[in-house]
């Protein structure tokens, strides 16, 4: 009579403090890309924040006003910080098993496809978006996810066992 033992699942899948830390450290590199090359370029350092905090505000907030509104930039950093930590969290669901090589490019094809979705498929609800897609947003996602795939890997706690998607051998016999 044969045994068949099932194999147990690791405690846990990801290391989160990492991935905190990668989520954080990348969205703080991205919001300063976000902020700088629109300056740079537009000498309108908080435009992406007023885009960012349009999503929950509405449209109004876009146009720059005489001051600084501090409630607006408040709503952004919240929005921008939620979504990197959500975004971190799939990235190292996705990469981190392959190492650093995978883990930063595949990151930043996420980032790529995290602008697509931002700009093309958000503005189904924010259609107010869609005029301000462009290559600086774009570049941000882009460093934004590689940073993320990238941290998240030499942050990872050895500990935490990367185990393959598919386990050819779901089960062992004894």
């Amino acid at each position: 009579m044969s045994k068949v033992k099932l194999q147990s699942l690791p405690s846990s899948i990801l290391d989160w403090p990492a991935v905190m830390r990668a989520g954080i450290t990348s969205g703080v590199v991205a919001l300063f890309l976000m902020v700088l090359l629109p300056w740079v370029i537009l000498n309108d350092p908080f435009l992406i924040m007023r885009l960012i905090a349009s999503l929950l505000l509405g449209p109004t907030v876009i146009s720059p006003s005489g001051s600084l509104v501090p409630g607006v930039y408040v709503v952004a950093l919240i929005v921008h910080f939620s979504l990197s930590m959500v975004y971190a969290v799939l990235i190292a669901l996705l990469f981190h098993r392959w190492g650093m090589l995978v883990a930063f490019l595949g990151g930043a094809v996420f980032g790529f496809v995290i602008y697509i979705l931002n700009f093309y498929l958000f503005t189904v609800f924010f259609s107010w978006l869609l005029p301000y897609g462009n290559w600086m947003l774009m570049a941000a996602n882009i460093v934004f996810g590689a940073l993320a795939g990238a941290l998240y890997e030499l942050l990872e706690n050895a500990a935490i066992i990367d185990e393959p998607f598919l386990n050819k051998r779901s089960e062992e016999r004894i």
